[in-house]
């Protein structure tokens, strides 16, 4: 697994370092450390001095401030000298200079991750996903529904989930992670939301708080029927064959290949 294709990656604000240890030990697959959302304006100065990428063996990330803010320029400084980060992700992510000029400036190990978070930005997805430092797309749902002024459901986003998956593997990208769920407590709508993102082509979920992780695992694992399912079809022989009173052939086998080697690649997960 590439160092930044995780699963449920957990953000923790950077102005809190006595944290980054937890966030690694809460069975998140990789950790992004919060520069921008998370942290107070007055707190910017040293929440930047706090950044570090040695208290785990995890994938860290950054989340650096907008182009547009007075921080970005500072953010970019400190980044460039931290050891074994594995990438930056870049908010309210747009084709423009900004963009550019830190894609080109980043070597081949430290990953672009573009957070699509503006009605632009969704525009821009498939140019983004063609930039070949940007290695990966996410959504900022939330952000994204501030921008456009709508709800924050399904129903709605769904164009726009459906476009970066679409625009993730035009630019022959790995899927893309989907935004965050609000709810903490409640495991059942993280699981769904998870297994919903799945559904559409996602291949992970940001998490907000490590009671997160374990359902969107269990959202983006196969389940056992889907398992079975699959043995069968890859059972029943090549060529067109009838599989539980439906025709299945060489595509199907595909997707049943796919769900078993991600049931085989979360084995280690929670």
């Amino acid at each position: 697994m590439t160092n930044f294709s995780c699963i449920a990656p957990i953000f923790v604000p950077a102005s809190r370092p006595e944290r980054f240890s937890k966030a690694a030990a809460s069975g998140a697959d990789a950790v992004i450390i919060d520069l921008e959302d998370a942290v107070a304006e007055k707190d910017k100065e040293q929440a930047r001095a706090s950044l570090d990428t040695a208290f785990t063996d995890l994938p860290v990330f950054v989340r650096i401030n907008g182009a547009d803010t007075a921080w970005h320029q500072a953010d970019i400084e400190a980044i460039s000298a931290l050891p074994d980060l594995a990438g930056v992700i870049f908010p309210k992510a747009e084709i423009g200079a900004a963009l550019t000029s830190l894609a080109d400036r980043l070597n081949d190990k430290v990953a672009l991750i573009a957070l699509i978070e503006t009605a632009q930005g969704l525009a821009d997805a498939r140019q983004l996903a063609q930039i070949d430092s940007v290695k990966r797309l996410a959504f900022g749902s939330i952000d994204f529904c501030a921008d456009m002024g709508c709800s924050h459901s399904r129903e709605v986003l769904l164009s726009a989930r459906s476009e970066l998956v679409l625009a993730s593997r035009l630019g022959r990208k790995i899927a893309p992670l989907d935004g965050v769920t609000a709810t903490i407590d409640d495991p059942a709508p993280i699981e769904a939301d998870a297994r919903y993102a799945r559904s559409l082509g996602f291949g992970g979920k940001l998490c907000i708080h490590p009671r997160q992780i374990t359902p969107i695992f269990k959202g983006f694992r196969p389940d056992d029927s889907e398992i079975a399912w699959a043995h069968r079809v890859l059972s029943a022989g090549e060529g067109a064959q009838r599989v539980d009173g439906a025709m299945v052939d060489e595509p199907v086998r595909i997707r049943a290949r796919a769900i078993l080697a991600r049931a085989e690649k979360m084995k280690a997960t929670q």
